[in-house]
């Protein structure tokens, strides 16, 4: 894929209806259980001359996570995982990009849930840009991370009848982007 970088420097904001902030975890020892944010906000700046320049960063409202089932996401919602009331954004801002190759990125940053805030890196795939029947163009990035939840001070879990417990602490972060362009000033 051949990337006109000049094209694409410029600031960004992600576009909530076709992003996906999602998250996938191990239940019961045997199956995953996968989820995404419904509500967040973020902007980018994309530096085609020297993207180590470029920049991101993502507020997420915690209270709106969705497995799909209201019983477990209200458990998620609790002190024992997310405690919205007392944290209810989770955010990520980048420190640093390294390109990897025209359409890799290596995205590292602060990453806070609940109190915590550690560092993270994030593989990225550019994935093309188009320009919308509104006259906007538009960035793809995928990417994923796996964080261990127990360092952002998720540690709730139960033990197996049979050995193990219910929750691993191995979760993967999904991230299926769609930013637009933001017209300049």
């Amino acid at each position: 894929m051949t990337v006109d970088n000049a094209v694409l420097t410029g600031d960004y904001v992600l576009d909530p209806a076709h992003t996906r902030i999602g998250f996938v975890a191990r239940h019961a020892m045997v199956t995953k259980v996968r989820g995404a944010f419904q509500q967040f906000e973020g902007t980018a700046h994309l530096d085609g001359a020297d993207p180590a320049r470029s920049s991101a960063q993502v507020v997420i409202k915690a209270e709106s996570i969705n497995t799909g089932v209201e019983q477990r996401d209200q458990h998620l919602r609790t002190n024992d995982f997310l405690d919205v009331p007392n944290f209810p954004d989770i955010t990520f801002r980048t420190t640093s990009v390294e390109p990897r190759s025209d359409t890799e990125y290596r995205v590292t940053g602060d990453l806070t849930i609940k109190d915590t805030t550690r560092p993270v890196t994030v593989e990225f795939e550019y994935t093309g840009n188009a320009v919308d029947p509104y006259g906007n163009l538009r960035v793809g990035l995928e990417g994923s991370v796996a964080i261990s939840r127990k360092e952002f001070g998720v540690t709730w879990n139960a033990a197996l009848e049979g050995g193990g417990v219910l929750v691993g602490d191995k979760v993967v972060l999904e991230f299926d982007i769609s930013a637009i362009k933001q017209a300049q000033a």
